[in-house]
């Protein structure tokens, strides 16, 4: 089940049942700074977004937009040998993979259940992040061995945006019809927020073109 009302607002709700029915590999860390770089480097990208003074490295990229995240898949799957049409390029998450992997099967507020002051061993965020973004890989995995799914940064997903989960999808695709076509979808919550917005149902969504400080991606592919 996907979704949870507890404390959340109207476009987390209705809660439902998703269905994944294949396998899914998703990245132990979103993209960092190293990674972009090296794209950028093998002229994947001509765009070197900025690091607000904090450093690159193992940080998680961000100032990308979710459009900057397709050019660097598209650089990726062309590494990697994948064509356009290959269901098993690399690729966004859809918003219920996402939920789904960040919850690892915890039907709680955050991946470890509702107790709030566990989240400092799992998330950077407002209360300790000292308003900057922390390398990769630093804090607690969730159950499923994934760092950072909750705070560092927002995380661009492939859905387009809707003010609710009417009519939403069951078997884990992205959403891609109907909503708001000009926005699309970010999870997780990020440095600069307070622990409600990083809990695992916590939905944000921008402008595809918009490049901001506290957000960037995780890249996922399916599995034959």
């Amino acid at each position: 089940m996907l979704g949870i009302g507890k404390v959340g607002g109207d476009d987390e709700r209705p809660q439902r049942r998703v269905t994944i029915g294949y396998l899914l590999a998703v990245g132990k860390y979103p993209i960092t700074f190293d990674e972009w770089d090296a794209c950028v480097r093998d002229g994947g990208s001509d765009f070197t977004p900025g690091d607000e003074g904090w450093g690159r490295g193992q940080r998680p990229v961000i100032n990308v937009s979710w459009y900057d995240a397709q050019t660097y898949l598209r650089w990726l799957n062309r590494k990697a040998g994948f064509q356009e049409e290959d269901p098993r390029r690399y690729r966004l998450l859809s918003e219920a993979e996402w939920e789904f992997a960040c919850r690892a099967r915890n039907q709680g507020q955050w991946p470890f259940g509702d107790m709030e002051f566990q989240l400092r061993e799992y998330a950077w965020y407002f209360d300790n992040s000292g308003k900057q973004t922390h390398p990769v890989g630093v804090k607690k995995p969730n159950p499923f061995g994934l760092f950072d799914m909750n705070g560092n940064v927002w995380e661009w997903v492939e859905d387009v945006w809707h003010r609710n989960y009417m009519g939403s999808p069951g078997n884990g695709s992205a959403w891609l019809t109907g909503g708001d076509v000009s926005r699309r979808v970010l999870r997780g919550g990020a440095w600069i927020v307070r622990a409600e917005r990083c809990r695992s149902a916590s939905r944000l969504r921008d402008d595809p073109s918009n490049r901001d400080r506290c957000s960037g991606f995780r890249v996922a592919r399916t599995l034959e």
